[in-house]
């Protein structure tokens, strides 16, 4: 496309979005899918996501044959760049868009594709993960959960935690163990593409320190899913789950596209550093406080630039996985330091959470203690860096 074929169509969608970014619903939205907790919020962001891909400006880049736009990669990247600009609320079926679907686009059957690609662009069937246990740790490797082949089905009994969506998801991105003999832990692994709505599948909901809900635990207790739900082979489910991963922490493109999340900016930070007051004067006239609002920005343009760079040969020649490897990791530790930041500049009153007085109805200690989910779905920080240092860097596990 050419160069102005791409600036008319920036502005056509920003017109879109700015047309259409729905009112205040009179209730609290959730700041990401992990934090949908109420049937009023799920059903607001469900058809938010379905006006947005009706609209067609989700899925732009997913083959037209299975729903999607069949268009240039670059109109979704414009597209969802015009929608954080925009500030509207986030797609909520996250899994499905970023990690079930690329995955299903990737390695499932055709009638894999037929089945499920349409119906996670609009939103009529929302996915949840499957991975993490109660006992497992951050070791995938570990997981317990069981699936036996009994005829044309298999029968599931154990339990997922962190199941975010578990309550209103129809399906699970399943990884469950089918075999354990072998070589090693890895070896009797299998990947399922499970319906939730079965007898036996309970998704309990969590409380969070925020007070509210999102993330379940999920009990599996003799549930029955057809045999034909398993993704490949039996004993492929480890190398498949580290390809959901590669799509989970932007490793590897082709999601649907959209946010995933209402994210805090610097710029909320410096409108904050405005208004709260700091020895009597406004905490945006503070050396120390500018100093550090600089950083900040600094280092959010760095990695808005290092998806650019990523794209330049001579300027990734060195280490070419790093940029991408990294994503999750600098997004999710940028976003906790500069919500503690806010709460810094608060003072006292960063205790008042659930009163009345609490600055902006308590926003930002919401948002301090949501930033942890980041740092833990998807590998704990401490985990990215291991996979940062051995597979990058190229050093010893010890």
């Amino acid at each position: 496309m050419t160069e102005k074929e791409l600036v008319e169509f920036r502005a056509e969608v920003a017109a879109w979005f700015r047309d259409n970014a729905p009112d205040d619903p009179g209730f609290l939205l959730p700041e990401t899918f992990m934090e949908v907790g109420t049937d009023e919020q799920f059903e607001f962001l469900r058809d938010w996501q379905h006006k947005v891909y009706e609209a067609g400006y989700l899925g732009m880049a997913w083959p037209k044959e299975y729903g999607g736009g069949g268009r240039p990669q670059i109109l979704q990247d414009i597209a969802t760049q015009e929608m954080a600009k925009a500030r509207v609320p986030f797609m909520t079926n996250t899994i499905g868009l970023n990690w079930a679907g690329p995955l299903i686009l990737k390695m499932g059957r055709e009638e894999d594709k037929k089945r499920y690609i349409k119906n996670i662009l609009s939103a009529e069937d929302i996915w949840c993960q499957g991975f993490s246990e109660p006992d497992a740790g951050s070791d995938l490797g570990n997981s317990q959960c069981r699936a036996v082949r009994d005829g044309d089905e298999y029968v599931l009994n154990g339990s997922k935690i962190w199941t975010s969506l578990g309550t209103y998801a129809r399906h699970m991105i399943l990884l469950a163990r089918t075999s354990t003999e072998g070589s090693n832990k890895y070896a009797g692994l299998s990947y399922f593409l499970a319906p939730m709505n079965v007898p036996g599948i309970d998704p309990k909901p969590i409380q969070k320190l925020t007070g509210e809900y999102g993330f379940c635990q999920t009990y599996f207790d003799n549930a029955r899913i057809p045999a034909d739900c398993l993704m490949g082979q039996e004993g492929e489910g480890w190398n498949i789950a580290m390809v959901t991963l590669t799509f989970e922490r932007g490793a590897t493109g082709g999601q649907a596209g959209g946010i995933s999340s209402m994210e805090l900016t610097v710029n909320d930070v410096v409108e904050l550093a405005r208004r709260v007051k700091r020895n009597g004067k406004p905490a945006i006239e503070d050396p120390d406080v500018r100093r550090q609002l600089v950083n900040f920005l600094i280092e959010s343009k760095s990695n808005r630039l290092m998806g650019v760079r990523s794209t330049i040969p001579a300027l990734a020649s060195e280490w070419p996985t790093a940029v991408m490897m990294s994503g999750k990791l600098r997004a999710s530790e940028l976003n906790r330091r500069l919500s503690r930041f806010a709460l810094s500049m608060l003072g006292a009153n960063a205790a008042r959470f659930v009163s009345d007085e609490a600055t902006d109805g308590g926003k930002w200690q919401r948002g301090y203690f949501n930033a942890f989910s980041a740092t833990i779905g998807g590998g704990t920080s401490q985990i990215q860096k291991n996979i940062i240092g051995e597979r990058v860097l190229g050093l010893p596990k010890d």
